[in-house]
């Protein structure tokens, strides 16, 4: 057998099947690559013809949806027959590559191309049955030439028309279920959103400007800050952003601090807030992502930090490095840079709209309201911004922390649950504003307001909570079991107390511990909790005794219950007005504790009882007042 070196064998026909028909996720990205092609001929014509500054850079794009024809031409270096069978008919070859490695090419020449695969030109087997190309270089301006394919795999060359100006016209006879790209309204969307940055004038064929005629407000340092260009960078936002409005615009510029003390971002764009509001578990965010003028991704999400749910972006980079696609990009220690440059960009951004808006920072706040409680956990800085001024959910509305605390005279109260009935009744006697611990990322921000700025926080629900707000009382065992019995239904305990306002006989407290374990007890939490985080959560509620559901805490300091209490005496012997008093407290409490977060369990048969007691009771009182 022979052991020598061998040559690699190469399928073309299966080569191109492969870059052409998989390569691009849509088709659309054909008529990118093939303006970038024509963006880098007027560069490399920029680099090398030294007359190029009599003639005007222009790229301009036409089609015939009737013939199925698309044409894109430029007036940039044009190509040479060799170049042809050199570049243009060679896959993974490419001029602009050769420039980039070319030391005598400055770096601001550099900057401006694009390409870099030698991939782009077979984008267009993607779209078109048939491609020719007339090209005409400014080595040899005489002469024309004519390249033609129909599939990719073989081409012929020969001398083009007479007259040709220097550069390149490519033409695409569109397959059958592509001609719609030909169609100038297809034409002006695509081109308008992978073109818009590129510093070459772009023209579809009867328009009046090019798509690219504005101006980037990063690259206009004019009148910064005013209310004009801020008018002016909302029109540009509103462009890009798909769902929502932009409600105000965050400057994007070159990162100065350095990452892994070796890369700094080049990023610059603009960033905005969308005008919309948002939940813990949204997230609408939005990025465009342009490399040297072009866009690659219109959807570059993981850019932007995952609790920015609300930020939507255009970032311009040089740096970034686009995979072979040119649709995504490299996951390398630039792309980091510029992650944390967008980080910045966000906090340091929402700062200024804070101080220099506040008319914006407040729609902000009331729209973003909960997701922004996530937020300020996920940066000091951000927390210190938003600490006193996001609204919280609370028994008596939203408010912010520091009326709060006023109201509740330093500490912070907050229900676990969502429940209604007692919880809700005591909160409103009271007259607390009682957060509410179920809502996104309340309980966290809670617990870190109070460690970071002192005071208490009441987490009711819980046994150290509950002790804050219900004060120890003592009762006889006969007493308790005779209300235990009257007043209790099963899981729930009676604890004799005090609490405040005297008017208020009792309180039904939940406990959230024992719900958790029910939960996750449940054949449904299998379903919806992956087995590991399932297994690390019973470790904790295994521990849980779950045969307590509520603690009815019993105010001893009411008056009704305290005269009942007297009258229960030793339990041994009541009358049956203590019987029909007990059964009375009873009915109250089914109707407050009705539509809590038991009532599906319920069958509606408690409440009837009840209702049915009442009446019964108002009907008794009145037939003693009549024989009285």
């Amino acid at each position: 057998m022979d052991g020598g070196v061998r040559n690699t064998g190469v399928d073309v026909r299966g080569l191109l099947a492969v870059l052409g028909s998989h390569l691009y996720s849509t088709p659309i990205v054909a008529v990118r690559e093939l303006v970038q092609n024509a963006h880098d001929s007027i560069t490399r014509r920029r680099i090398e013809d030294p007359d190029v500054g009599s003639v005007a850079a222009r790229i301009e794009i036409s089609g015939d949806p009737g013939l199925g024809i698309l044409r894109i031409s430029d007036t940039g270096s044009g190509l040479t027959d060799d170049e042809i069978h050199s570049f243009l008919a060679t896959i993974g070859a490419g001029y602009t590559r050769g420039l980039r490695s070319d030391e005598s090419v400055d770096a601001e020449a550099e900057a401006d191309l694009i390409g870099q695969f030698g991939l782009g030109f077979v984008s267009a087997f993607v779209i078109a049955a048939a491609v020719t190309v007339d090209t005409c270089s400014y080595r040899d301006p005489s002469r024309s030439w004519r390249y033609r394919s129909e599939n990719g795999e073989q081409y012929t060359i020969q001398p083009g028309p007479g007259g040709l100006a220097v550069g390149t016209v490519v033409q695409l006879e569109l397959k059958e279920e592509h001609r719609t790209l030909a169609e100038p309204g297809a034409l002006r969307n695509v081109l308008g959103r992978y073109c818009c940055l590129l510093d070459v004038p772009v023209w579809l064929d009867g328009d009046t400007e090019p798509v690219n005629a504005m101006v980037p407000p990063w690259r206009d340092t004019t009148d910064v800050g005013t209310p004009e260009r801020r008018a002016r960078e909302l029109a540009f936002a509103s462009r890009f952003e798909p769902i929502f409005e932009p409600l105000c615009t965050l400057p994007l510029a070159p990162h100065p601090l350095a990452v892994n003390d070796a890369l700094v971002s080049d990023a610059r764009g603009l960033l905005w807030v969308q005008d919309g509001g948002t939940y813990g578990s949204s997230d609408n965010r939005h990025a465009a992502v342009f490399v040297r003028g072009m866009m690659l991704d219109d959807d570059a999400r993981e850019l932007l930090p995952y609790w920015a749910g609300f930020i939507g972006g255009v970032i311009e980079s040089d740096r970034l490095t686009p995979t072979a696609s040119r649709e995504d990009l490299q996951r390398d220690g630039t792309y980091r840079a510029t992650q944390e440059a967008l980080v910045e960009a966000i906090v340091s951004g929402l700062a200024g709209v804070a101080h220099h808006q506040p008319e914006v920072w407040r729609r902000i706040l009331v729209r973003h309201a909960e997701i922004l409680r996530g937020t300020a956990l996920c940066d000091d800085r951000l927390f210190d911004l938003l600490a006193d001024v996001v609204p919280i959910p609370t028994s008596q509305g939203d408010l912010t922390m520091p009326v709060i605390r006023r109201r509740a005279g330093g500490r912070v109260h907050v229900a676990l649950g969502s429940r209604g009935g007692f919880e809700e009744m005591l909160f409103r006697s009271l007259q607390l504003p009682v957060a509410r611990g179920e809502r996104y990322a309340v309980l966290s921000f809670l617990r870190r307001y109070v460690d970071q700025r002192g005071g208490s926080l009441v987490e009711i629900g819980t046994e150290a909570g509950n002790e804050t707000l219900f004060r120890p009382a003592e009762l006889s065992l006969e007493a308790e079991h005779w209300l235990t019995s009257h007043l209790c239904r099963d899981g729930e305990v009676l604890v004799p107390s005090h609490f405040d306002p005297d008017e208020l006989p009792f309180v039904l407290v939940p406990d959230r511990e024992a719900e958790l374990k029910a939960r996750l007890d449940a054949d449904e939490a299998d379903k919806r909790m992956a087995s590991a985080a399932l297994a690390l959560a019973r470790t904790f509620t295994d521990k849980i005794d779950g045969s307590v559901r509520a603690r009815l805490y019993l105010n001893l300091s009411c008056p009704a219950v305290s005269a009942l209490v007297e009258a229960v005496g030793d339990g041994t012997t009541t009358g049956p007005d203590v019987e029909r008093a007990g059964r009375l407290l009873r009915s109250i409490k089914a109707l407050l504790v009705s539509g809590g977060a038991d009532a599906a369990e319920d069958d509606g048969s408690d409440v009837i009882d009840a209702l049915v007691e009442v009446s019964s009771t108002v009907l008794r009182l009145l037939d003693d007042e009549g024989s009285a």
